[in-house]
């Protein structure tokens, strides 16, 4: 049996020097699913102003309107491009339009710098409005 000695060189093994850097093709690839994008779309929605979510319930009865947590959101992936779904609630009295502009403009911001995934489509559904309390009181 042969023990290797101090004075014994090492075997040099073969690799990449250190003036060559891999392109970024050459790294491998990061995989995002359409959960992890769903997710970060309805936080962005929940970052916005006057939005909520259906909260309990089994089926849509007995669910409450909670502006404390996210939005439903779903995603698909295709490619390069996610298409979003939102099913939320939103504050009443507001200017629907441009309320959902902003959000729309904001959801798609946060998933294509967080993401690097172009957004496409982007379906906003408005299941419930919640009239403010000062709106209750002058109708009365």
């Amino acid at each position: 049996m042969t023990m290797a000695t101090a004075t014994q060189r090492a075997i040099a093994q073969p690799g990449p020097s250190e003036d060559s850097h891999p392109s970024w093709e050459d790294r491998g690839t990061t995989t995002i699913p359409s959960r992890v994008v769903a997710r970060i779309a309805a936080e962005a929605a929940y970052e916005t102003a006057n939005v909520g979510s259906n909260a309990g319930g089994l089926l849509g009865i007995g669910a409450r309107h909670n502006f404390h947590s996210r939005p439903e959101a779903t995603c698909d992936i295709y490619g390069q491009v996610a298409v979003i779904h939102l099913n939320l609630g939103l504050s009443f009295p507001a200017p629907l339009s441009s309320v959902v502009e902003d959000l729309r403009h904001h959801v798609r911001r946060r998933v294509e710098t967080l993401t690097g995934l172009n957004v496409g489509k982007m379906t906003i559904e408005i299941s419930w409005l919640h009239p403010s309390s000062h709106v209750r009181k002058s109708l009365t």
